[in-house]
């Protein structure tokens, strides 16, 4: 199965990349690196979620939140690369995760981008990765991630 059909498969067809809203590129490249800038969980530019996990949000939510920020993370790779098929690795991703002081589950959140990112790449998409709890994020969106990749 290819990449696309991955794709297709388990999300359908990629939106358009967001936007930026501040004073950033989306994708900045050195060689065959890759750096991609915090991606939140937003689809055409709408916030689908506002909140903190262990208020608004529990671990299914913010894992569903988490896989989305991953679908703009693609986007934004498909729109700068053409073809997904030039990604050899997912090195590393930090996602960031809003909580309550009594949240502890930031990994279990994450895995909403980890997984997905192996469903799409299967082993060029296991990556090493931290889960960071934040009382606040840009836009009171509960989960934001970057990540950093090697291409061809």
């Amino acid at each position: 199965m290819t990449i696309t059909e991955r794709i297709t498969r388990h999300i359908g067809q990629l939106p358009t990349p967001p936007k930026p809203i501040a004073m950033f590129v989306p994708i900045m490249q050195s060689g065959n690196t890759l750096y991609v800038s915090g991606q939140g969980p937003n689809i055409e530019n709408e916030l689908q979620y506002s909140g903190k996990l262990g208020a608004e949000y529990d671990i299914e939510m913010g894992y569903d939140a988490a896989k989305l920020c991953g679908v703009n993370i693609l986007a934004h790779l498909k729109a700068y690369l053409g073809d997904l098929d030039r990604v050899e690795k997912i090195l590393k991703a930090t996602v960031y995760v809003a909580s309550t002081t009594d949240f502890y589950d930031q990994p279990m959140v994450a895995n909403g981008f980890s997984e997905l990112m192996v469903k799409v790449f299967e082993d060029k998409g296991c990556h090493a990765r931290c889960a960071v709890g934040l009382a606040v994020l840009p836009g009171n969106i509960p989960v934001e991630i970057d990540v950093v990749l090697q291409v061809r």
